[in-house]
């Protein structure tokens, strides 16, 4: 089920994940999600960039590039990769909270008009953090007995880091870090990022055999993702939506092997 508001959550959860972006919490932890689902626990994946651009923009170029790969017109993205995401919870079993942010691209087009700049540190006027915050808090005191997973921030997306860093400052040490996939993916991008983490982290294995094709279903939700992240993210010369699928899951799936070697895996830090 997905809700629009913190009103609307009927039950507790046990796990909550906080995820920017339609598309993140399945990329990187849906394994672990549905194998949660699986074991009778509630999971609840709350997605905050998820409102809808003025279709009169302005949009950058950078947003005008986005749009072009993922083969949709700026009034139609959003509720494109809306009903991909309802698809993908349906699929791992997890209900979903939309919180109504906008995304980077539409939020501060003057400032990140490059993949330089998107892939970088936030804006110092950037209100995604003050907008989050509040939500945060609430989630919170509404689900004190949650476990929250938040980005770890590989990749420096700055929505990856302006979640990150509300997370860590609402949740504190009662947080869990996930691996940003695909951006995990590329050799040296894991320590890079956990070199500027001033935190004592300790990684933890989480098999996800059984549940492995389950994650790599809900991923192929997001159809209109597919092209870009195989492009961008792997380098690979794709065009057909069915290649960079089959391409993107299965660099995703190597990498759960190369987590877990004998048995796929999803690492968390805590």
């Amino acid at each position: 089920m997905i809700f629009h508001s913190l009103n609307e959550l009927s039950h507790t959860y046990d796990h909550v994940y906080l995820s920017p972006h339609l598309d993140d919490a399945a990329l990187s932890c849906g394994g672990v999600i549905a194998a949660q689902q699986h074991a009778g626990q509630r999971v609840l994946v709350v997605t905050l960039c998820t409102a809808t651009p003025s279709p009169e923009g302005p949009f950058s170029e950078l947003a005008q590039a986005f749009h072009t790969a993922w083969g949709l017109g700026p009034a139609a993205v959003v509720a494109t990769r809306l009903r991909e995401d309802e698809a993908a919870m349906a699929l791992l079993g997890a209900d979903g909270l939309w919180a109504g942010c906008l995304d980077a691209i539409y939020r501060h087009p003057t400032t990140y008009t490059s993949r330089a700049t998107l892939f970088h540190q936030p804006a110092a006027d950037d209100p995604l953090y003050s907008e989050i915050t509040p939500l945060l808090i609430a989630l919170r005191e509404r689900l004190p007995e949650a476990a929250f997973y938040a980005p770890l921030g590989i990749g420096a997306h700055v929505d990856h880091l302006l979640t990150h860093a509300a997370a860590r400052t609402v949740l504190g040490t009662n947080l869990i870090y996930y691996e940003d996939i695909p951006y995990a993916i590329r050799l040296g991008a894991l320590a890079e990022r956990l070199a500027k983490v001033d935190l004592p982290l300790n990684k933890q294995i989480i098999v996800i055999d059984a549940t492995l094709d389950t994650k790599l279903a809900a991923i192929a939700a997001y159809t209109s993702q597919m092209v870009e992240l195989a492009q961008s993210q792997l380098g690979l010369t794709v065009d057909a939506v069915t290649d960079a699928s089959a391409a993107l899951t299965a660099a995703i799936a190597a990498y759960a092997h190369q987590v877990g070697g004998a048995l796929p895996a999803e690492r968390i830090w805590v």
